[in-house]
């Protein structure tokens, strides 16, 4: 067999797959139910499931390794009953994915897999005394034809509960916790990202003395055959965007920053991508964004000042003239009583 190397453990990309609604996490990967068919409500089922070396656990919490087409590699997991009555548990596999949020998860148990889902080979279930942990095989299989990249799954461990319903009916759910496996089939990496719809908005202030908010949003699709973690630059600051699957798009939408409005605001918006584990990067898709940001508060308070001016000059013009028209007819009555007097 080839090189299977193992990769680093990142603690940001992995994390705990629940796929059902009922889970409790007491842990990084553990979870609690109850099968009320087979025991009483106050005696439940907590879990968890983690990667392990074939002696036991190993600290890590995403499986990775790079294969080549056509090979195999074992690796191993450890389920650990916490509960204080004997459990059996599911093992499954299925191809994983981020989701809108940036989580990473696990295609429901009614969606089948079609790629590293598939390549991942486990026992169907495991019987679990109270408090025991145990140590099971798992093969990875490329296929031949397998294209070059990552390719993600989950591995999970599964109990199935049941609850009453509003109709007084019992309900079925599958709760499950895991881990990430992420497959990088060796060959022509080729990292690469498109960026559509990219468009800022300008929202003012009610305030004169404070700034209005700005947004910006796109949408980005990872068009390489590698993961690729994303990160968007706007103005010098930096965003961490997550991380996408070949083939996954996602929708962004930046959090409201203060802009003033200066009529026309030029906005250079940055988005790029590097390859986890790896020195490759993708040139950023750079785009610079005009936005009308027309101050109209301050102008209509502004045309009110000069009204108001305006007002208080008209207002003194007319009084100026009334006084005016006031001492002209004093004067020329004081000149007809002269006149008559003489």
């Amino acid at each position: 067999m080839s090189a299977a190397a193992v990769r680093g453990v990142s603690a940001l990309l992995g994390g705990l797959l629940v796929a059902a609604a009922a889970v409790v996490s007491s842990s990084p990967a553990a979870a609690a139910t109850t099968d009320a068919a087979t025991t009483a409500p106050d005696a439940p089922v907590t879990w968890s499931v983690t990667p392990s070396a074939a002696d036991g656990p190993d600290g890590r919490r995403v499986v990775e390794v790079e294969l080549d087409p056509g090979q195999r590699v074992t690796q191993h997991l450890a389920v650990k009953n916490f509960s204080e009555r004997e459990a059996t548990f599911a093992l499954t596999a299925a191809d994983g994915y981020y989701t809108d949020t940036g989580r990473f998860t696990m295609l429901p148990a009614d969606r089948a897999s079609a790629d590293a889902g598939t390549w991942i080979a486990v026992q169907p279930t495991v019987t679990l005394a109270p408090n025991e942990t145990r140590i099971v095989a798992f093969d990875i299989v490329v296929p031949e034809n397998a294209t070059p990249g990552d390719h993600a799954a989950g591995v999970a461990a599964s109990v199935r509960s049941s609850s009453p319903g509003a109709d007084g009916t019992r309900v079925g759910v599958d709760s499950r916790v895991g881990f990430r496996v992420s497959t990088r089939v060796t060959g022509d990496l080729a990292p690469a990202l498109t960026v559509d719809g990219l468009r800022a908005d300008y929202t003012p202030s009610w305030n004169l003395f404070a700034p209005g908010t700005m947004t910006y949003d796109y949408t980005v699709r990872n068009s390489g055959n590698t993961a690729l973690a994303l990160t968007d630059t706007v103005d010098a600051i930096a965003s961490d965007r997550g991380t996408l699957l070949p083939g996954e798009s996602r929708a962004v939408r930046s959090e409201a920053r203060p802009a003033w409005p200066l009529g026309l605001l030029f906005v250079e918006v940055a988005v790029s991508a590097g390859v986890p584990d790896s020195s490759l990067v993708v040139a950023p898709a750079t785009q610079t964004l005009v936005v009308w940001a027309v101050p109209w508060l301050h102008l209509l308070a502004i045309l009110g000042l000069v009204l108001i001016g305006l007002a208080a000059s008209t207002g003194r013009r007319r009084s100026r003239r009334r006084v005016d028209d006031l001492i002209a007819r004093a004067r020329e009555e004081g000149r007809r009583e002269t006149v008559e007097a003489s």
